[in-house]
């Protein structure tokens, strides 16, 4: 989720991000980005501090005092000590100063998922299954998975809850971007390729589903 005001700034980190097989959602302003943070659960909010009609900072407190723990990364040009101290003291989780490299934001997100996910590595395997997670690549018994972008998106978060059952909701909530039209198929759709390539005859599927629960990726 990028709260950003700078309409090229939003849209480059968007696209940047998108290219890299992440689902993005963006608020140009204060009000309209609590709203949207408080309406889904998001992996990582990318928060700038100046916003119109509701300041970066207020943002962050008010979902702080919600009860949401997701990752908060500031982005800003406010680059004083106190302003860090203070982004950091109500609640964020990083804080990166404008201008930035587009790569070194990526890194960022990239270490608080793994922090948000209890993974200290980047590799995260199960079985003979593995994630790269900064590459954005799978293997299964050493051989390269060839993924579309929403297949990889599906296979991460069930690899980084592998044993326990992820409910449909939060599956749509990482593959659905919000340009997708929900209730659609593209769970079922992404579900069923992605068994195709992950199982083998005569050996159960691996992705098991609990009916009115979700699915789980069985642990060997």
């Amino acid at each position: 989720m990028i709260i950003e005001d700078s309409d090229i700034l939003r849209e480059n980190m968007a696209m940047g991000l998108r290219k890299a097989g992440y689902v993005v959602e963006t608020a140009a302003d204060g009000e309209d980005g609590l709203w949207r943070a408080e309406a889904r659960n998001h992996d990582v909010l990318i928060l700038d501090l100046g916003l119109p009609k509701l300041d970066g900072m207020d943002v962050l407190q008010r979902l702080r005092a919600a009860g949401d723990t997701a990752p908060v990364l500031i982005l800003t040009a406010r680059d004083g000590v106190d302003d860090r101290v203070a982004g950091l003291q109500a609640g964020a989780d990083d804080y990166l100063v404008k201008p930035f490299d587009f790569a070194e934001l990526m890194a960022r997100i990239e270490a608080l998922l793994r922090r948000s996910y209890g993974a200290s590595v980047n590799v995260v395997k199960v079985g003979d299954l593995e994630v790269d997670t900064s590459a954005r690549q799978a293997r299964l018994g050493g051989v390269m998975l060839t993924l579309a972008r929403r297949e990889y998106a599906l296979l991460e978060v069930l690899v980084l809850n592998a044993g326990a059952v992820v409910s449909r909701a939060d599956i749509e909530a990482r593959i659905y971007d919000e340009h997708v039209e929900p209730n659609s198929n593209v769970v079922d759709a992404a579900m069923s390729i992605l068994r195709k390539k992950l199982d083998q005859p005569g050996v159960p599927s691996r992705i098991e589903t609990r009916r009115g629960e979700g699915y789980r990726l069985c642990k060997p």
